[in-house]
């Protein structure tokens, strides 16, 4: 009976990491089987979906080349280990839904970006700025294992600043290369999205349990 009450309490994350798997996977299976690298679609002049690639960690950034994306992966992988043992745990113990809500939103987020990593490179072909990618190319996929790239879709530009426009009390070291300050300018996932809400739910709604109260 108590296996039987402990499993009907995991049914909550896994159904929170579940969807939002699905719809993390389900998009960026569209993106890549159908966009070029670069190619955008404007929603509004702040919403556009533009397709880019990434080597590294949430919003684009990346870390240390091919040996520090090997190192994020295996450290994602370990991550959602000890989250998952973690909400088993919590979820005996009959903690707070927001505190469960918000480990699953971390978990889902992660678990996406993995998925990237580690299996398309060698499902699909590579993606490039004229040709729009395969699904299990007859020559093989464009990377190994582990050694995939993240694919990223959500660009919201919601401030746009020209440097030669702008006034001079502005500093000149916000603005980019080109020239712009762009609020926001990182592109991202509905992976990167699920971590930063789970993180942010965790700060801002359940500081006790940070406290571990």
């Amino acid at each position: 009976m108590l296996h039987k009450k402990n499993h009907s309490t995991l049914k909550k994350p896994l159904l929170i990491v579940f969807l939002v798997l699905l719809l993390d996977q389900v998009l960026k299976f569209y993106i890549k089987l159908s966009m070029t690298i670069g190619q955008e679609i404007l929603i509004t002049d702040w919403f556009i979906i533009h397709f880019t690639e990434n080597n590294g960690m949430a919003f684009g950034f990346e870390f240390a080349g091919e040996w520090g994306k090997l190192a994020l992966s295996i450290f994602r992988i370990l991550a959602v280990i000890a989250i998952f043992v973690y909400l088993v745990i919590l979820s005996r113990k009959k903690t707070r839904t927001g505190a469960i809500f918000g480990l699953s939103m971390i978990m889902a987020g992660a678990l996406g970006n993995i998925i990237d990593s580690a299996f398309y490179g060698l499902i699909f072909s590579a993606s490039s700025y004229h040709t729009v990618a395969t699904f299990l190319p007859e020559a093989g996929g464009y990377a190994s294992f582990l050694h995939g790239k993240v694919v990223d879709m959500f660009y919201f530009p919601l401030l746009i600043l020209n440097q030669a426009e702008a006034p001079a009390w502005i500093p000149d070291f916000i603005f980019g290369n080109d020239g712009y300050f762009i609020f926001f300018r990182p592109v991202f996932n509905i992976a990167d999205a699920a971590i930063t809400t789970g993180v942010l739910w965790l700060i801002l709604f359940e500081r006790n349990f940070l406290k571990g109260h």
